[in-house]
């Protein structure tokens, strides 16, 4: 099939309030899951980007509507549920970092099933696109919507469309064992595996990159962008490994943070950029976004990114 999108991502978007001052009762209201914001860090990079998900027939989903029309996402696979929320979540920042906690049980993409996937709209959206974005969150929030990722990345192989997977591990949403054995399965069936140093040591124990990387090819993932944090990124794909360093930038907030690279990575990807110079531009855009508040509002624009560079 024709290729008319460049990155399709299927999951939850939420309404965000995020703390602005430690220790204080201030939130600033904004946007935010997973794969929602990676598809408007790409469509902010210049790819073609479409949601695939479920919202609830409430004003906060009409909020995430004019969100994606402003960020020129397309929404067509975006079913409202008028029995179901939007789901929303909070974070607040302290000594260890930032914290998430969440209302989102029974929310309207919770409810999303393989029958909804391959009946609808999003079907065609994941035929047409180059890339398919899941992540671990999305097989974490319900049951139904963990075999509606795996149905999705089954017809994405079918179709043509490379699958690209977020280990993004929540131990909130669902116990270590069950995820070790999802997040696995998801591996073998993705092409690119975006995982996090801190994901793979909690599922594995292993903390060496290399050995997470011949881990993550050891279950079928062609190409391994392991991200590192402060560290940086590992980046192997091809028979070839490459460290990037990353950029030393003033933290305010790491919410996003790693869905912006994903983004801006596949966006790349899409664009036709090797892997390692996707990595490259990813990890400078990864390093913007932390200097701003919430996981949508600080995503760069290419001008920016390339300015870094």
């Amino acid at each position: 099939m024709r290729k008319t999108l460049d990155v399709a991502a299927l999951g939850e978007a939420m309404l965000e309030f995020n703390q602005t001052e430690r220790g204080e009762p201030r939130y600033l209201q904004g946007f935010g899951g997973d794969t929602s914001n990676v598809v408007i860090a790409a469509a902010r990079a210049g790819a073609r980007a479409a949601y695939l998900s479920r919202i609830g027939a409430d004003a906060f989903g009409e909020r995430l509507l004019e969100l994606w029309a402003s960020e020129g996402v397309d929404t067509q696979a975006v079913e409202r549920d008028a029995a179901a929320p939007t789901g929303i979540y909070f974070v607040t920042h302290g000594t260890q970092g930032h914290e998430f906690s969440y209302l989102r049980a029974g929310s309207a993409a919770s409810r999303m099933t393989p029958a909804w996937l391959l009946e609808g709209p999003a079907a065609q959206a994941i035929a047409s696109a180059k890339f398919l974005h899941v992540s671990g969150i999305s097989l974490a929030i319900s049951t139904s919507a963990c075999d509606t990722v795996f149905a999705a990345m089954r017809l994405a192989r079918e179709s043509g469309t490379r699958v690209a997977f977020d280990s993004n591990l929540r131990l909130k949403l669902w116990p270590l064992d069950r995820a070790r054995a999802c997040i696995q399965q998801a591996v073998a069936l993705c092409d690119v595996f975006l995982p996090s140093l801190e994901d793979i040591t909690a599922l594995t124990g292993l903390d060496d990159p290399d050995a997470i990387a011949d881990w993550g090819h050891s279950l079928g993932a062609a190409q391994v962008v392991l991200k590192l944090g402060e560290q940086g990124v590992l980046v192997s794909a091809q028979g070839e490994r490459c460290r990037i360093p990353a950029f030393q930038v003033p933290l305010v907030d790491a919410t996003g943070a790693g869905d912006c690279f994903c983004g801006n990575l596949l966006a790349q990807l899409a664009a036709g950029v090797s892997i390692f110079d996707a990595a490259r531009y990813a990890n400078a855009a990864a390093a913007l976004a932390v200097q701003g508040f919430g996981a949508v509002a600080p995503l760069p624009r290419p001008a920016a990114v390339r300015a870094l560079l």
